[in-house]
C-alpha cells in the first residue's frame, strides 16, 4: 500500500528514475541533431531529414502490441536498463559508419521499449494523489534534458560530428548505470502469456477498452496531436532558420528547440500545481494557444522575438500535455494496466507523428516554404484542439 507523502521525491526509487530519464532524453535529443548534421554533411536532400524520425517512430508503431506487455511482464526498472542498452548499440552503429537510418531505427526500438516502462513505473511508485506531480517531475526532467541535449547536440555537431556521437554514447551508458540504481519492483503481470498471437489480441483488447472509455479517448487524442505537432515543429525549425533568419549553422535551430523545452518545463510545473486529474479538460485552451503562437512565430524574422514566442509555445504545451498524461495513466491502471495503456498511447502518438511527418515531407518536396508550412500548421493545430475542446465540453469529460 502506498502511504501519503508530501513530495514525490521522497518516494524511494523515484530519483534514480528521473536521473535515468534525464540521461536518456539528453542523449536522444543530442543524437537527433548530431545525426541531422551527419546527413547535412553527407549532402542528403532536405526532404530526407524527417525520414530519420519516421524510422524512429515506425519502431514505436510496429512494437506497440508488445512493449506494454514487456513493461508489465518484467520489473520496469530492468526493462528501462535493457532499452537504454539498445539505444547505446544504435548510436555506436551510427558512429562506425553504418547507415544513419539503420542505427537510428535501433535507437527507436530502444525508445519504444523504454517508454511504457518509464511512465508505467510512476503508477507503481506513487500514490494517486501524487501522480500529477510525479508526471510534472518526469516531464520537467525530460524537457530539461531536451533543453540541454538539443543545444549540446547542435554545438558539438558544429564542432565535430564524431565527437557529438561519442558524447551521446557516453550519456546512454550513464543512463544504463542510473537504471541499475532503481529498486527492483515486482512485475505488474509476471505470469502473462508470452505468445505473439496472444499479445496481439491483448493489445487489440486494450486498445478497444481505452478508446471506448471517453476519458481515455480524450487523453489519447490530445496527447497524440501535441506530440505529432511537436516533432513537426522540430524539423520545421531546421529549415525555417536559414530562410527566415539567414543563419546556416546547426546551433541556432537547436537553441530554438531548447526554448520550447524551457517553456514546457515551466508549463509542466504550473500544471502539476494547478490542474488535477478530475479537471484535465481545463488544459485545452493552452493547446489552442500553442497553434496560434506557432502561426505568429512562422511570420517572425528576428531572432530575439522568436525566442520569446517559442518559450510561450512551450509553456502552453507543458500545461496542456501533463494533465492528459496523468489522466491516461490513472484510467489505464484501473482498466488494462499502466504498461499496456502507455503502449496504446505510444501507438496513437507515433501514428500521429508519422502522419504529420509524411505531410511535412510532402510539403517540402512540393516546394512549400517554411513560412507557409508553419502558418498552415499552426492554424490547423489550433482548429483541431478547438474541436477537441468543444467535444470535451459536450461530453463533460
Amino acid at each position: 500500500m502506498k502511504l501519503a507523502i508530501d513530495s514525490p521525491l521522497h518516494v524511494p526509487g523515484l530519483r534514480p528514475v528521473l536521473l535515468a530519464q534525464f540521461f536518456s532524453a539528453f542523449a536522444d535529443n543530442a543524437l537527433l541533431f548530431a545525426t541531422l548534421a551527419l546527413l547535412k554533411n553527407a549532402a542528403y536532400p532536405e526532404w530526407s531529414q524527417p525520414i530519420l524520425q519516421m524510422v524512429f517512430v515506425l519502431a514505436y508503431i510496429l512494437l506497440a502490441p508488445f512493449v506494454g506487455h514487456i513493461a508489465d511482464r518484467f520489473s520496469k526498472g530492468r526493462v528501462m536498463m535493457v532499452a537504454n542498452g539498445i539505444k547505446l548499440i544504435g548510436v555506436i552503429a551510427i558512429g562506425v559508419n553504418i547507415s544513419p537510418f539503420l542505427g537510428y531505427s535501433l535507437v527507436g526500438i530502444g525508445a519504444a521499449a523504454y517508454s511504457p516502462a518509464k511512465y508505467g513505473i510512476l503508477g507503481e511508485l506513487l500514490p494517486l494523489e501524487q501522480l500529477v506531480k510525479g508526471n510534472g517531475l518526469m516531464e520537467g526532467s525530460t524537457i530539461a534534458a531536451i533543453l540541454l541535449g538539443s543545444v549540446s547536440g547542435g554545438v558539438l555537431a558544429d564542432w565535430h560530428v564524431s565527437t557529438a556521437l561519442l558524447v551521446c554514447a557516453i550519456i546512454y551508458a550513464l543512463a544504463v548505470m542510473a537504471n541499475v540504481m532503481i529498486p527492483k519492483l515486482e512485475a505488474a503481470r509476471p505470469h502473462a502469456n508470452n505468445h505473439p498471437k496472444q499479445l496481439l489480441q491483448h493489445f487489440i483488447h486494450a486498445s478497444q477498452t481505452l478508446w471506448q472509455d471517453k476519458q481515455c479517448r480524450f487523453s489519447l487524442i490530445g496527447t497524440s496531436m501535441f506530440w505529432g505537432a511537436g516533432v513537426t515543429l522540430r524539423f520545421l525549425l531546421v529549415i525555417w532558420v536559414p530562410i527566415a533568419l539567414g543563419i546556416q549553422d546547426n546551433t541556432t535551430p537547436t537553441t530554438l528547440n531548447a526554448m520550447v523545452a524551457l517553456g514546457i518545463v515551466v508549463g509542466a510545473f504550473i500544471a502539476a500545481k494547478w490542474v488535477s486529474i478530475q479537471h484535465a479538460g481545463r488544459a485545452l485552451p493552452a493547446g489552442i494557444a500553442v497553434g496560434l503562437l506557432v502561426t505568429v512565430f512562422a511570420l517572425e524574422t528576428h531572432l530575439l522575438p522568436a525566442y520569446g514566442l517559442l518559450v510561450l509555445v512551450g509553456v502552453c504545451g507543458g500545461f496542456f500535455v501533463v494533465p492528459l498524461n496523468a489522466l491516461l495513466q490513472e484510467r489505464g491502471q484501473k482498466t488494462v494496466g499502466t504498461g499496456s495503456a502507455i503502449a496504446v498511447q505510444n501507438l496513437a502518438e507515433n501514428g500521429m507523428m508519422l502522419s504529420m511527418l509524411v505531410l511535412y515531407s510532402a510539403a517540402i518536396w512540393l516546394g512549400a516554404s517554411a513560412v507557409i508550412t508553419g502558418v498552415a500548421f499552426g492554424i490547423l493545430f489550433a482548429l483541431a484542439i478547438t474541436c477537441l475542446w468543444i467535444w470535451q465540453l459536450q461530453r463533460k469529460v
